[in-house]
């Protein structure tokens, strides 16, 4: 990420420009005509403070790609049971699903990443919340099969809506964090569903499309960190919008935001 220190500031209509007191004329203010005022000009005129920030969805992604393949994999009876697993569980999902996962969120603020910034932060409070029930449950404070009722089903219809935003987001980016997405999304509406029916085949299923989602998850984490080692160079493709942007050994350049007004910013990760 970097910050814009201009040496003038943007134009005015009149075409003027101030110039923190360099510039010429009897005011201060620096003039220039209105064909100055291009993306070379600005360029040439911008100077680039840089603080190295590296892609924060890398651990957001990873955080929730391990937090939810371990649950999932539990809902769709690969191993463990209902009552005991939680609680085995909970410890790995509060740290690595839940606490390095909202960090992931509030470093993707400082990326200016709002997808990002909202998924990893919604989803890292989420599995805080579930490791503390069953924490809870353990010690006798809720009743052992808390992660079955109809109350609990209800979590899941906000984590689905919320979820579901974020994938129609997730478009403008690329397709394998809208694969993530979308994924999360539906395992969560299945889940939601089969917990307040009660239907034990529709929580099977959404096992099994949640472990979709976390292997979508660690793919687009595993890809994001390669292109971040390699300089910029994609190894593995995300299903960007560009076909030049999934060419192996592509490297992705993206022009200071000029077009945003922003010049010697840039957005996202």
């Amino acid at each position: 990420m970097s910050s814009y220190h201009p040496p003038a500031g943007p134009p005015t209509r009149d075409g003027e420009a101030r110039h923190n007191g360099h510039g010429h004329g009897s005011d201060g203010s620096h003039s220039y005509d209105s064909h100055d005022s291009t993306y070379e000009d600005w360029a040439a005129r911008s100077r680039l403070v840089v603080t190295p920030i590296a892609a924060p969805s890398i651990l957001g992604l990873f955080g929730f790609a391990g937090a939810t393949f371990m649950v999932a994999s539990n809902l769709a009876g690969w191993w463990g049971n209902a009552l005991l697993s939680p609680v085995i569980i909970a410890p790995f999902a509060i740290f690595f699903g839940g606490l390095a996962q909202l960090l992931a969120g509030m470093w993707s603020y400082r990326a200016r990443d709002g997808v990002a910034t909202a998924m990893h932060g919604t989803w890292g409070a989420f599995w805080l919340a579930w490791g503390m029930t069953a924490l809870m449950a353990a010690n006798g404070l809720l009743p052992p099969n808390v992660f079955t009722t109809q109350a609990f089903g209800f979590w899941w219809i906000v984590l689905a809506v919320v979820t579901l935003f974020g994938a129609l987001a997730a478009l403008a980016e690329n397709m394998a964090l809208f694969l993530v997405l979308i994924l999360l999304a539906s395992g969560s509406a299945l889940l939601a569903t089969g917990l307040i029916s009660p239907a034990s085949n529709l929580v099977t299923a959404a096992g099994w499309v949640l472990v979709a989602s976390a292997a979508a998850a660690f793919y687009t984490a595993g890809a994001m960190m390669l292109k971040s080692a390699y300089r910029g160079r994609v190894i593995l493709p995300l299903g960007e919008w560009s076909m030049r942007g999934n060419l192996p050994g592509h490297r992705a350049i993206r022009p200071i935001s000029y077009p945003m007004g922003e010049p010697g910013t840039k957005v996202g990760q």
